[in-house]
Formats: structure tokens, sequence, C-alpha cells
């Protein structure tokens, strides 16, 4: 695997050896600058290589990844057969999958080139008559991918072009079966990239397993994760959060907000509970169907909702500009996905504002997260003494509610899985 460096000195695509067609809709659209991925991933990807490529979210994989598929797709105009494609992308979630397609149509509209999204929650029926005329690009969940590959209507045995997007997410997500049965599939000639923003072992096994002598992109964590961000923490009892995230959202500077908690029924309850004191709210998680998600997000983008509440599963999924304050309502089970949670704010070169709602039972995931980070999150309020910080749980009472510690502490309740 090789390292790579761009010897790219300009500050602009025109430098990156992309077609005209592609640099004036880019130039329509107002992308003048490549980020630091798109200068280094490009290049490679144009010449042909695989690319492993590790970055964080917001970082502009996307298009990393996009422009050099378009400018081999419109080098070589081919019209694909009944239910094959020429390129598959496969992405985490359905929203990043909408936003992927929503992307390569932004800038390759007025070309010949079709794109089709296959995902879950969506109708399977259009999806299926969309690939009756061929794609050059198919986008779509490990999931329904597998399933329309099993029924014949997606083939993707003449794919020349395969992208994994946010790879670590799949494997937390339990996609990995699904990407090894579709990868078998795949052409044993094509050109493949694997974006992650982590590099656990299962996503080294997984490149190497995917990739041919590929070219290794990697963006320094201190780049990809947005500086302007102004973190906190505020310590707070579990019955107390929501009474504190009511107070929170009272002042007007806390115009856009993405609440995050663990749980699917967590994001409910907290939506519920914010409705019923009158904010304009939506809750986003894999519960709610396409269509739902699809409302909220668009609810929420055009200000009809000023707070969503959202699980995990959306984390990576939602490219809304403007958010003024993420709020984790529940520090996340995993410590990475506090940056791609907080990494929702600050988006386009903007400021934003993080806050984080710590319980009893959470410090010890606070801990782990600022050992990612490196670095200490500022206590607004006052810090609970040590001895409060490790002192066990005793067990509940014998009617079944929450022991005296508990009472004091509100009831800390065990982690659930989000989804």
């Amino acid at each position: 695997m090789l390292e790579h460096s761009s010897l790219v000195t300009s500050l602009n695509f025109a430098g990156l050896g992309l077609p005209d067609t592609l640099l004036h809709a880019l130039t329509a659209h107002k992308f003048t600058t490549p980020t630091p991925i798109q200068v280094d991933a490009i290049p490679p990807l144009l010449a042909g290589r695989d690319l492993l490529g590790i970055a964080q979210t917001g970082s502009g994989k996307t298009f990393a990844f996009a422009l050099p598929i378009l400018t081999h797709l419109l080098a070589e105009p081919r019209r694909p057969a009944p239910f094959q494609t020429r390129a598959l992308i496969l992405a985490p979630t359905r929203e990043l999958a909408l936003q992927i397609d929503e992307a390569i149509r932004s800038i390759s509209a007025g070309s010949r080139i079709r794109t089709v999204v296959i995902i879950g929650g969506a109708s399977r029926f259009r999806q299926c008559e969309a690939m009756r005329r061929g794609a050059e690009i198919v986008i779509g969940t490990p999931g329904r991918v597998r399933d329309l590959m099993n029924t014949r209507e997606l083939s993707i045995a003449t794919a020349e072009r395969f992208v994994l997007d946010e790879a670590d997410r799949m494997l937390d997500l339990g996609f990995i079966k699904d990407i090894r049965h579709i990868v078998s599939a795949l052409p044993t000639r094509r050109q493949s990239a694997l974006f992650s923003a982590t590099m656990p072992g299962e996503i080294a096994s997984l490149a190497a397993s995917l990739l041919r002598d590929p070219v290794r992109v990697e963006i320094a964590r201190e780049e990809a994760t947005a500086p302007k961000i102004a973190q906190s923490v505020r310590f707070v009892t579990t019955s107390g959060k929501q009474a504190l995230l009511a107070e929170l959202l009272n002042e007007p500077a806390f115009k856009r907000v993405l609440v995050f908690t663990r749980t699917k029924h967590g994001a409910n309850k907290v939506a519920e509970r914010l409705e019923a004191t009158g904010v304009q709210v939506d809750a986003i998680h894999g519960n709610k169907s396409q269509p739902q998600r699809e409302r909220a997000l668009r609810d929420f983008r055009t200000g009809r909702a000023r707070v969503l509440v959202a699980t995990d599963i959306a984390a990576r999924g939602i490219d809304v500009t403007g958010v003024s304050h993420v709020i984790n309502f529940d520090l996340p089970a995993e410590p990475e996905s506090y940056v791609h949670r907080i990494g929702r704010t600050a988006r386009a070169g903007a400021e934003g504002i993080a806050i984080a709602f710590c319980d009893p039972g959470e410090r010890s995931t606070l801990r782990q997260i600022e050992k990612l980070m490196g670095e200490k999150i500022p206590v607004v309020g006052e810090t609970p003494a040590e001895t409060h910080q490790s002192r066990p749980q005793p067990p509940q009472n014998r009617r079944g509610g929450p022991g005296r510690w508990q009472s004091q502490r509100s009831g800390q309740r065990g982690m659930r899985s989000a989804a």
C-alpha cells in the first residue's frame, strides 16, 4: 500500500485534472477550492488506482470519489444494459445515499448520466422500474442492493467502479455480510475505493480483501474535525436532562438545534416532551419510514422544525448547513460517534456550538471521548466530586424502584444500543 502525498499546488479544482464540463459545473455551484481529501484522492483515482481514504465526516469525501467517477463516465459514454450499472456506491444510511445522489446530480446536470438510488424504506417497485433502463451510477444501502441483486433486478457484473463509503459505520450497523456478498459479485477488473473515518482492525482486513495495491490517503483528525466548534459539557442527573434542554432552547441563540439520543425510544420521548412545550421539533431514527425521514430532514433544513432529535444512525447522513448547536442529550456508546455528531455543526467554514449532557453513569464515557480527542472538554457549572463519580450503583429495592443512591442521582439507566 502506497502513501500518497499530493503534488498539486493549485488551490482550485482546475489543478486536479478534471474535464472542463465538471469544472464549469463546480464553478456554477460556487465550489472553487478543493478540500484536503479531494486534493489527495482525486489525482490517483483519475489515474485508475485503488484508494483507501481515511478522513472524518464533513471533509468532502463525496466529491473526492464522485468527480473521478463522473470524469471516467463522461470520457467513455456508454449506456448500460437493462438492470446493469457502470458504478456502484454503497452508503450506510438512506440519508447519506440520498445526499450522495443529490451531490452527483448537482454537478452532472445536463449530461446523460443516470443515477438510481436503491435504499430500504422506499418503493422497491419504483427502484426496479428505474433499473429497467440501466443506470450509469447506482447509490444504495447494502441490504436493499443485495435484495435487488438476489431477484436479478440489479446486476453489478459489469460495474467498472466501486466505492464503499463510511466503511466503519457499515460495520457498526452490521452490514459486513451484505458487503462481502456484494463484493463477490463485482467483476475482478474494476477500480475500488474505500473511505472510512476510523481504521479499526476489521476495516484494515476489509480493505486488504477489497483493494489492490491501493494509494492510502489520510487526513489528520485535526483538519477533519471542525476547529470552530465551541465544546462544553454540563453535569446533570438523568431526570434533569429534559428540563436543562428546555431551558437552553428558551435562549434565542439556539436557532437550529440537532439533539442526539442513544436510543430510538429516547429520541421519541425527547421530541414528544419538547413538542408539548410548543417547540417545533421532529425525530429521525431507524424506525421511521423513508418518507418520514425525508420530511423530517426537509422541515429541519427549511426551518419549519427548529429542533431535530436523532440517533447515531443518522449522524453521518445529516448534511444541513446552519446548525447552530449540537446537543448530546445522551453521550454515545462509542467515543468516535461523538466526533461525527458534533461535526453536524460548523459546516462549510461556519462556527458552531456543541453541548454534552453527562449524568453520573456517563463519566467514564466522557473520559474516553476526551482521550480520543486528546483534550479536555470545558465544564459549564459545577463538577461533581470524584467520590461520586466512582461510587458503584447498588441494586434496586424490593419494589423494583431505585435504591437510595439512585434516588439521589436520578436513577441511572443502563445503555441500550442505538439504531
